[in-house]
């Protein structure tokens, strides 16, 4: 970033900060704050174990130093300036969740895309958080991180004193980490007229199981209603492009989904009109527990400069300021309910910046859709409206001006 695209995004973001009344998290004066500041580019120093004691101080420093970035730490401390983590005298934490479409399998490489398909997984670990888990709406922040992804900050008090180990078996919980394939797909004998008969009764958990096990239900419920609409021939192509799915049992497999009464009986947890198919159960129920798991990202440790700990168990993490702007796009940080995220569009409802046109130079090709429009850009000198410019330079893709110093 050179010395004017530099100034050009400090006087932008200084701007939006001296117009913007900032959302402050509970109980702020026990929290750390660490900032990075324009000042400090190119390097990105984080001054960090600052704290504060009324809105008003923490709103001065921020109109008064324009941050790249902000942060607040999700632990709550005695001394919250102290320097060292001994000293601060830590009380307690928010459960954090970080979903970043770079921690996603599959992800794509189109912004637009990562974005729907991140918001997506933070749809389906709410539906863990507050069914599994009991957690209140009330209790729960949805927070678009401005950037790739959503933080989920859970305050309810019954998390706050959990620790490392305890937040760690959460995390194995919401990615079904450890969990046995013989928990969820089993061979019973079965109980007839004359006693225990020698035939065995293939059986999973009902829908209505809690928990992982009814998940799994519905979600051989859903593959099962699936490959029913499918032809026969596209159906053995899909089940035996699984590992250890042969094409004749993919085809025997097919043929005894499509009788009556067959989601019912998946319904209730009896497999038992799938004869010899264990096998085949055992590899989709492999890939539920994938395709079902949450996938969290990773936290790099800010006095290490190491990416080591899942970002929930880190007791001591920084998280964006709501209502701040991401130095990496310009985005804002946007506060959600639970209830608002389905409808909110990260392209439109966190752009700050507005029309103005604005010369910039693309070190290389991109494209991108904001506020409704479509931007597919080449090499080069062009001009965009300044809310793209901005998240261009932000970014990294272009510089102020015709030309690329």
């Amino acid at each position: 970033m050179n010395a004017s695209t530099r100034k050009f995004l400090h006087d932008r973001f200084r701007e939006y900060y001296l117009g913007e009344s900032l959302e402050m998290p509970p109980s702020f004066q026990s929290r750390e704050w660490g900032f990075i500041l324009f000042r400090d580019l190119p390097k990105k120093v984080m001054r960090r174990h600052q704290s504060f004691g009324t809105r008003l101080e923490l709103a001065d420093y921020i109109r008064n130093m324009t941050p790249l970035h902000a942060y607040h730490s999700a632990a709550l401390y005695r001394n919250p300036g102290a320097s060292t983590m001994k000293e601060k005298g830590w009380l307690g934490a928010d459960l954090i969740f970080d979903l970043d479409a770079d921690h996603l399998k599959n992800a794509p490489l189109l912004y637009n895309d990562m974005l729907d398909l991140v918001k997506t997984e933070t749809l389906k670990l709410l539906e863990f958080l507050l069914t599994d888990f009991g957690i209140s709406e009330d209790d729960v922040s949805v927070v678009f991180s401005g950037g790739r992804g959503y933080h989920i900050h859970v305050r309810d008090p019954r998390v706050l004193e959990m620790g490392s180990a305890e937040r760690r078996e959460v995390v194995d919980y919401l990615t079904g980490r450890g969990l046995d394939l013989e928990r969820f797909i089993a061979m019973r004998p079965v109980e007839g007229d004359f006693g225990v008969e020698k035939a065995l009764l293939l059986s999973v958990p009902s829908q209505d199981a809690p928990g992982w096990f009814g998940r799994i239900n519905r979600s051989m419920l859903t593959f099962v209603q699936y490959l029913r609409n499918l032809d026969e021939e596209d159906a053995v192509h899909i089940l035996s492009s699984r590992e250890g799915i042969g094409k004749g049992g993919a085809a025997e497999f097919y043929r005894n989904l499509k009788g009556d009464h067959v989601l019912d009986q998946i319904k209730k947890g009896n497999l038992s009109g799938f004869k010899g198919s264990s096998k085949i159960w055992k590899s989709l129920i492999k890939d539920y527990l994938d395709e079902e798991g949450i996938h969290l990202g990773f936290s790099p440790d800010q006095d290490r400069g190491e990416t080591d700990e899942p970002v929930t168990t880190d007791i001591k993490r920084l998280i964006r300021l709501p209502l701040s702007l991401h130095g990496g796009t310009g985005l804002r940080v946007a506060p959600l309910t639970v209830q608002s995220l389905d409808a909110f569009d990260p392209l439109r409802d966190a752009v700050v910046f507005g029309n103005d046109s604005v010369e910039i130079c693309m070190r290389a090709p991109f494209e991108l859709k904001m506020r409704g429009d479509s931007y597919s850009l080449e090499e080069g000198p062009c001009e965009v409206p300044q809310c793209v410019a901005v998240f261009l330079m932000a970014r990294g893709l272009a510089e102020l001006g015709k030309a690329l110093d």
